[in-house]
């Protein structure tokens, strides 16, 4: 059937859309128009608008594609500055400290922006050519750092919760197989896969259970372990927590320490749990989605040795590394357990053509289309280099130290840790209120109140029961008196709240 008339004008008309030689000047065009949208963003003065869903939800008719109209790009970015630009969350401005969210660097930028137009697909060599080396050559540099042996290797992932899950799969599929000579991969689920164990600090994040969960294990599959005053995992209480499990009939398969939790950006005690680890042959895995990334400082290379006897590690570029998302990593001791993921298609990367000299990164991946997700960090490593990195994240951590110091004696704050990375947890104190269920509703009603000012985006979470606020610093452009200006805004809008009711 052939295409009418009217189809073949359209078709001419819009065929001049796709990227390639003849459109490089429209190219170009759509590129510095669409800059010049993306820099006033830049100029907002607020880090949300303050709008209701209700605002957006009028706005239907923009949000929805109309088949029978086709926009030019002005109309079109007029458009999404108006449904989207002047009211989403902006990261980099300093009264945005809720969440793991970093302002990102101008090489990194670059590097998303040459990847998205040649849009390779990394996972085969005939779909990426020289882009595996460049992934493959990020992956090694920061085994390096790691201090991973040379039989380490990685994969880039779309961020902590795919790593741990990788973590996970590799973990169970690898004491299966050692231990009971089940190969899980081909052969699906076993009986004895249900007693299978995995221990973790009660901090750890939410992606350990969630992850157990999604393997067909279940949330009680993962044990929590008692953290101690710094929120450090236990070591008396991990062994104890094994040998009782042990003791239940079930079996141990590997313990997830964590670099740098969620709330309180603490380091679980790597060199003893990496021990425990090694003495009940069991997978040693280390969660740095958040505080990996600090390697490449002097501040706390301490807290991160250990760290080279893992098994496995989860490193999240975008969290700590300033690039845009998704930029992350999975980390191994040794290449060969990516066995447990590998499959080998016929179309796509078949055994027989297997090629060490020609890899296929497909085989590492759980995921096969892949972005080259690598390039925004070579970028990075070559214009910022990692010295600079190192000292940005020096200057956060000081920065979360300098508000710890300048609020910990302030009457309206009951300051749950001191940092040990760049995440402060802390409650208001209404003065002569004495309910936690009150002391609940007011911190809620802050942070919520604030959000839907436009004034700061603080975030909420739980310790012993209670609602705190907690700041997520991760600008090395913010100040201590930005800080504390979110901090007056807290007590003022506290206040207001008592006042009021």
């Amino acid at each position: 059937m052939l295409l009418d008339t009217q189809t073949n004008l359209v078709i001419d008309r819009e065929i001049e859309q796709f990227f390639d030689s003849q459109s490089k000047h429209a190219y170009e065009e759509y590129i510095q128009k669409a800059m010049r949208y993306v820099t006033s963003f830049l100029d907002r003065n607020q880090f949300y608008s303050g709008d209701f869903i209700s605002d957006f939800t009028s706005k239907q008719h923009l949000i929805t594609p109309d088949p029978n109209i086709n926009l030019t790009i002005d109309e079109a970015l007029d458009e999404i500055k108006e449904l989207y630009l002047d009211h989403t969350i902006a990261f980099h401005h300093p009264a945005y400290v809720a969440h793991l969210n970093c302002p990102v660097l101008l090489p990194a930028i670059v590097g998303d922006l040459v990847a998205s137009s040649v849009n390779t697909a990394i996972e085969t060599w005939d779909q990426s050519t020289s882009a595996t080396l460049i992934e493959q050559e990020m992956i090694r540099w920061i085994c390096s750092e790691m201090r991973l042996p040379d039989t380490s290797d990685g994969v880039f992932t779309s961020g902590g919760t795919q790593s741990n899950f990788m973590a996970l799969l590799l973990a169970r599929d690898d004491y299966a197989f050692k231990h009971f000579g089940l190969n899980l991969k081909e052969n699906g689920w076993s009986e004895v896969v249900s007693k299978f164990r995995f221990f973790c600090s009660e901090k750890a994040h939410f992606s350990i259970k969630k992850n157990a969960a999604l393997m067909g294990m279940g949330y009680n599959a993962v044990i929590p372990v008692a953290v101690d005053d710094k929120m450090k995992m236990k070591p008396d209480v991990l062994v104890q927590a094994i040998e009782k499990e042990k003791q239940s009939g079930n079996i141990p398969v590997g313990i997830i320490a964590t670099a740098g939790t969620t709330d309180f950006g603490s380091f679980d005690p790597l060199q003893t749990i990496a021990k425990i680890a090694r003495e009940y042959d069991i997978w040693f895995h280390v969660d740095g989605a958040y505080g990996g990334s600090y390697i490449l400082t002097e501040t706390h290379q301490h807290l991160l040795s250990g760290i080279e006897q893992a098994d496995s590690v989860t490193i999240d570029f975008h969290k700590t590394m300033f690039q845009p998302v998704c930029s992350s990593a999975f980390l191994v001791r040794d290449t060969k357990h990516f066995k447990y993921v590998s499959y080998y298609a016929d179309y796509l990367n078949p055994l027989e053509h297997r090629d060490e000299e020609y890899p296929n990164l497909i085989e590492k991946s759980i995921q096969t289309t892949r972005r080259f997700d690598a390039l925004k960090l070579w970028f990075t490593l070559k214009m910022t280099g990692t010295k600079t990195l190192g000292a940005f994240l020096e200057k956060v951590h000081y920065l979360a130290l300098d508000l710890y110091y300048n609020i910990k004696d302030d009457l309206y704050f009951d300051i749950a840790h001191k940092p040990e990375l760049s995440t402060l947890v802390f409650r208001y104190i209404g003065l002569n209120v004495d309910s936690d269920t009150l002391h609940d509703t007011i911190n809620l009603y802050i942070k919520n109140t604030l959000f839907k000012s436009g004034q700061a985006s603080v975030a909420s979470t739980k310790l012993d029961g209670k609602v705190y606020l907690k700041f997520t610093l991760l600008n090395p452009k913010s100040t201590i008196d930005d800080l504390l200006n979110i901090i007056q805004m807290i007590k003022d809008t506290g206040k207001d709240y008592k006042n009021h009711n």
